[in-house]
């Protein structure tokens, strides 16, 4: 047994090396053999079946196989570097003015979604600033995009597509958004000219309160078009919404849709009227559920949170760089963000609001008329009243 062991192996080695030295003299006698044919291949398979017992049809398989790949790999590379096209893609640029609170969630929650090939973070505050962007490039091997620091001359933001404004005076615990105006109105006079000169076909959202005030400010000293200046608004304040009814209904967020409506703050509008699951009218369906706090706890959200840790900045951040991705991204999602709204709802004074808005590639690209009832309308009206009554008398410094 163990001679006829021996002979086997040996014959089987013996037909293996001559085979190899058979396909070795076929291979330089035809330099034009193209071994990914299949055609060629099927000749060598066929051979092989014919002198091979299976075991060395499977090593012979083997060594075609890779040297079939070497080959296959060569003439890849060879063809496409002879016509490669390099298609160049632009690298948007975002810069966030002021480096506080909510300057640094928005900038966190903009590159973590990685729509920005560079980030520009400006502030007076030179030692705060350097030491943020400091502390975000320490974390470039986790988030996209890169971070540079631009001072108080604004340098760096030259060409950006989008500008966030977050500066201002923090808002103090009780304080509405409205008496925060005349500390932030003097503020908005320093930063707005020089990023205008720099970047002037960008997109500017202002994120500091109060929101539809300063919006109005930063369209009059921009001197952009009406699309591209809006204000965060209540985009917030309506995902607060959406989620305290979706925890009565017991469904996602997700699949509630509902509105708030008018100025970010006090006198906000929940459209109650349009409020829907699956398309499913909530005053139709859920008349046994009780929302009648609803909207008091979505205005005083805020306030909570600046009373239990002195500031708000994650849930406004994350807003922020959602809002940045329609744009970047040319989503054209319907959001309620603070533009122009004169003639809407009948206003008749130029005062900024929330409304749903269009938003894509070029800012605000259409405004939605809700159907709203007549107490929203009238709510509406007084929102844009209360707005008008301090925005007045402001010296905004406009362009002539």
């Amino acid at each position: 047994v163990v001679v006829v062991v021996v002979v086997y192996c040996l014959l089987t080695m013996f037909g293996t090396v001559l085979l190899r030295r058979c396909l070795s003299s076929s291979l330089s006698s035809s330099p034009s053999l193209n071994l990914s044919s299949s055609t060629a291949a099927h000749s060598f398979s066929k051979r092989a079946s014919k002198t091979l017992r299976p075991a060395s049809s499977l090593l012979l398989f083997s060594s075609i196989t890779q040297k079939r790949t070497k080959f296959m790999e060569h003439s890849f590379i060879d063809t496409f570097q002879e016509g490669d096209v390099q298609i160049e893609q632009k690298s948007h640029r975002v810069t966030v003015v002021g480096v506080g609170a909510v300057g640094m969630a928005s900038a966190y929650s903009i590159l973590s979604k990685g729509n920005v090939g560079e980030l520009v973070l400006c502030d007076v505050a030179r030692d705060r600033l350097v030491g943020e962007v400091m502390d975000l490039q320490h974390a470039g091997h986790f988030l996209p995009g890169r971070v540079v620091a631009a001072s108080e001359d604004y340098s760096e933001t030259k060409d950006s597509d989008v500008i966030v404004i977050s500066a201002g005076a923090r808002q103090n615990p009780g304080e509405s958004r409205l008496s925060l105006i005349g500390r932030n109105l003097a503020i908005f006079k320093s930063i707005i000219p020089p990023l205008v000169k720099l970047s002037p076909d960008a997109i500017i959202m202002v994120v500091s309160n109060p929101v539809d005030i300063l919006t109005y400010i930063a369209l009059k000293l921009s001197g952009f078009p009406r699309n591209r200046v809006f204000g965060s608004g209540t985009f917030l304040d309506s995902s607060r919404f959406r989620s305290l009814v979706a925890k009565r209904l017991e469904v996602s967020p997700s699949s509630v849709h509902g509105w708030i409506v008018g100025e970010h703050g006090d006198s906000s509008v929940a459209v109650w009227s349009g409020v829907n699951v699956a398309g499913v009218p909530l005053s139709e369906t859920y008349r046994d559920i009780d929302f009648s706090d609803v909207h008091t706890k979505v205005i005083r959200a805020a306030y909570e949170v600046i009373e239990l840790k002195g500031y708000t900045n994650w849930a406004i951040g994350a807003a922020v760089a959602s809002l940045i991705s329609c744009i970047l991204r040319d989503e054209r999602r319907v959001v309620p963000i603070s533009t122009l709204v004169k003639g809407i709802h009948g206003v008749e004074e130029d005062v900024c609001l929330s409304v749903p808005c269009v938003l894509g590639s070029r800012g605000v690209l259409k405004l939605l008329r809700q159907d709203l009832n007549q107490e929203e309308r009238e709510k509406f009206q007084s929102s844009a009243d209360s707005i008008w009554e301090v925005q007045k008398d402001l010296d905004f410094g406009t362009k002539e």
